[in-house]
């Protein structure tokens, strides 16, 4: 009773300084399929992969499509960057759940911009173990009716560490080797098709140095890389619009988890999880758009927290999501939303309900996953003509984390997940 008159206080308090009206930055939602040649002696000398990419611009945070970051440090012409970005370890596909080798990297980025449409970049990275290198790239725009077109060329310095790990496969092999730098071309393009519907592609060759190449297990100098898949941006034919109709927030859920899948779950056949796991999560949203393809469905950019709580079976577990989701509001006879959203998330250690289903189906589990959410709910204000909750929504939403079915190197190669039926109270303002 204390949490539901906290939420109904919490609920006329942010509508009270509810301020919409948000300027559009620039946004992107894409879902690509990546081939990449295998560098190493080995049977398959290719490796694909389906990956969701985020693209955002703003102020202070950046999304651009396997990497993003924040600015520590912004100049007129030049800036410092915080950076994370995924790096793909190309191995046969038989050992990519066992491995997980695919992998986040951080560090910082100096950005030097040249021109306009031209500039240099200085990064300082490492792997999640501290295994360091450090890129130099220089990246061009160019643009001609609907096309875009995006070229780069890099070298990395990769220290003898990173080299032997990655490279010689050391911990497999027992051999190291030394450092090297490595070279990079790529070309990155978009096309416009029509309103916010864009095709988006990329190819890269890269070129390994000596070390590397005459290691016992690799055997191509030369590894090439290409993305093709579809994507939703800001629609170029059109100004970005300096006020949104949409604002920021929050939403507030807890929930309980079940085996069942999504198919069954929205089939109204739902199992409870016998051990009553449990889970509450925060999420908060920031405004895209007001609008796709000229239909009046928002998009925001979502960040949220997860705490599983401890039980008979698994000990307490944060999760952390990122993602994008969209709102499409039906006024009939009040207003009510349907709400999808696409993303990724990261837990500190493997939940009992998706443990059990990776152990029964015999795949090692991940920690990294891709994360849906689906949600229909509806307006307080208007069920009870009440103002003040105009901006107040009671919902219910499904809490899925999964690896796209086999097909995505990075979630594991796992086919299944976890699922939570949730109840929420979402505050916009």
């Amino acid at each position: 009773m204390r949490l539901i008159v906290s939420l109904i206080v919490l609920s006329f308090s942010i509508n009270a300084i509810a301020k919409p009206n948000s300027e559009e930055k620039p946004w992107g939602l894409g879902l690509l399929v990546r081939s990449a040649s295998i560098p190493f002696d080995a049977e398959d000398d290719k490796v694909n992969s389906i990956v969701p990419m985020m693209f955002y611009e703003g102020d202070t945070f950046f999304l651009r499509g396997i990497e993003g970051g924040g600015h520590l440090l912004k100049k007129a012409d030049w800036e410092l960057n915080a950076l994370g970005r995924l790096r793909f370890v190309d191995i046969p596909t038989e050992y990519q759940n066992e491995t997980q080798a695919d992998t986040f990297d951080f560090g910082f980025q100096w950005r030097k911009n040249i021109s306009d449409s031209h500039h240099f970049d200085v990064e300082i990275l490492s792997d999640l173990d501290g295994k360091p290198y450090a890129n130099f790239i220089s990246s061009w725009y160019f643009q001609n009716d609907s096309w875009e077109f995006m070229p780069k060329i890099s070298a990395r310095y990769k220290s003898a560490e990173f080299n032997s790990y990655y490279y010689a496969l050391n911990e497999l092999t027992d051999e190291r080797i030394g450092a090297g730098i490595d070279v990079n071309a790529t070309i990155e393009s978009r096309y416009h098709v029509i309103s916010n519907l864009y095709f988006i592609g990329s190819l890269g060759l890269t070129g390994l140095d000596n070390n590397a190449y005459q290691s016992a297990i690799v055997d191509k100098r030369w590894q090439s890389e290409a993305y093709l898949g579809i994507a939703f941006f800001n629609d170029k034919t059109k100004s970005r619009k300096s006020s949104l109709n949409n604002g920021s927030y929050l939403r507030v859920a807890h929930g309980w988890a079940t085996p069942s899948n999504i198919g069954e779950i929205l089939a109204g056949d739902t199992e409870k999880d016998e051990f009553n796991n449990q889970l509450t999560s925060v999420f908060y949203g920031v405004p895209l758009t007001d609008e796709l393809f000229s239909l009046p469905i928002e998009l925001y950019l979502i960040t949220g927290l997860a705490w599983h709580w401890r039980s008979d079976v698994q000990d307490s577990e944060q999760e952390y999501q990122l993602g994008i989701k969209a709102y499409y509001t039906i006024h009939w006879p009040v207003r009510w939303r349907l709400g999808f959203a696409e993303g990724i998330s990261y837990i500190s250690d493997v939940t009992y309900i998706e443990r059990t289903e990776m152990e029964e189906k015999g795949y090692s589990p991940s920690k990294l996953m891709n994360a849906i959410d689906f949600s229909i709910d509806i307006n307080l204000g208007d069920i009870f003509n009440a103002n003040a909750l105009k901006g107040t929504w009671l919902g219910y939403g499904i809490h899925h984390r999964s690896s796209i079915f086999e097909s995505a190197s990075q979630f594991g190669r796992i086919k299944g997940g976890s699922n939570y039926n949730t109840v929420y109270l979402q505050f916009d303002f």
